[in-house]
């Protein structure tokens, strides 16, 4: 099992009341949220290994040069002057709560990875294609689809409420929603673009008329072959959009896919029973209030 760390921590921040606080007062919302999230993963899906995948890079350089309005919409504003590379814009309240994060998963042992350069999605898809069984992805982030292949038994689990009620997208619902494959699923994000991602798309061309034309060319090599060539049945001004697309289609699928080779370190994946650091949980727990969600936790890697 593969957690997308950062989509399900936002999932918590905003599904968890902010009054769920530490003795100090300090917001744990989004920290207790995640910690009850993994409790019901592992108890409803028994995981062998779990792995927590990290954004190192929440917006990666390489991306950008290649489409400079990759996420810009979410960068924060800086003072001006500061060289530093831009920070993702994140609620006051859940900053603060993403290193008491990483030292709570640390502490129970649970693995926790992340690679410089590389977004969370990118560990996923190196660790997904490294994989020698089954693989469960938990993510809040429709970009994941593409990894989806039913003959390795590579599922995406979606959180529709919490993580109690799981979207279980395999070949089957996507063909079902979207009429592709996992792959396909990239080719039609980005001819339809994506706002939240700052993906422009084709114009013109929406989900619709996205997946027809995959249906009727099998993916983005053959469709941009038939705009070139004037014996296939594209409209004039879907042929027009295409090739006037031709260099934003030159570089999408770089952005857009995911990384299949991240260097990502070699760690012990094996879901814990016990805590790795009993000592420094009990400090943490104390002093960040985490009460019943380390508790439930707990209980449920040791059963």
């Amino acid at each position: 099992m593969l957690l997308d760390t950062a989509s399900l921590y936002f999932r918590a921040y905003f599904g968890v009341p902010d009054s769920v606080r530490a003795p100090d007062g300090t917001p744990v919302n989004a920290v207790r949220g995640l910690l009850d999230f993994i409790a019901r993963l592992v108890q409803d899906h028994h995981p062998d290994d779990l792995v927590a995948c990290m954004d190192a890079d929440w917006r990666p350089q390489w991306r950008v040069e290649l489409i400079p309005t990759y996420k810009a919409h979410r960068v924060a504003e800086e003072a001006p002057g500061d060289a530093a590379a831009p920070a993702e814009e994140i609620p006051d309240t859940l900053a603060p709560q993403v290193p008491v994060i990483e030292e709570v998963l640390d502490a129970l042992g649970i693995a926790r990875i992340g690679s410089a350069g590389y977004e969370a999605d990118d560990v996923i898809g190196t660790l997904t294609g490294r994989a020698d069984g089954p693989v469960d992805i938990v993510t809040g982030d429709r970009d994941l689809f593409q990894l989806v292949d039913d003959r390795r038994g590579i599922r995406v689990l979606y959180p529709l409420k919490g993580v109690g009620t799981l979207q279980i997208t395999d070949e089957a619902w996507l063909r079902e929603r979207y009429g592709v494959d996992g792959p396909g699923y990239a080719d039609l994000a980005l001819l339809r673009g994506d706002p939240s991602d700052g993906l422009p798309g084709v114009p013109g061309i929406g989900e619709k008329t996205a997946a027809k034309l995959l249906a009727a060319y099998g993916d983005l090599a053959g469709i941009r072959a038939a705009a070139g060539d004037p014996a296939s049945k594209l409209t004039p001004s879907q042929r027009k959009r295409l090739t006037e697309a031709g260099p934003y289609l030159d570089v999408a699928p770089t952005v857009v896919r995911v990384a299949a080779d991240v260097p990502v370190p070699d760690v012990e994946h094996t879901l814990p029973a016990a805590p790795a650091d009993p000592e420094r949980l009990a400090a943490l727990a104390a002093r960040w209030g985490l009460g019943g969600s380390l508790q439930r936790l707990l209980s449920t890697l040791q059963g």
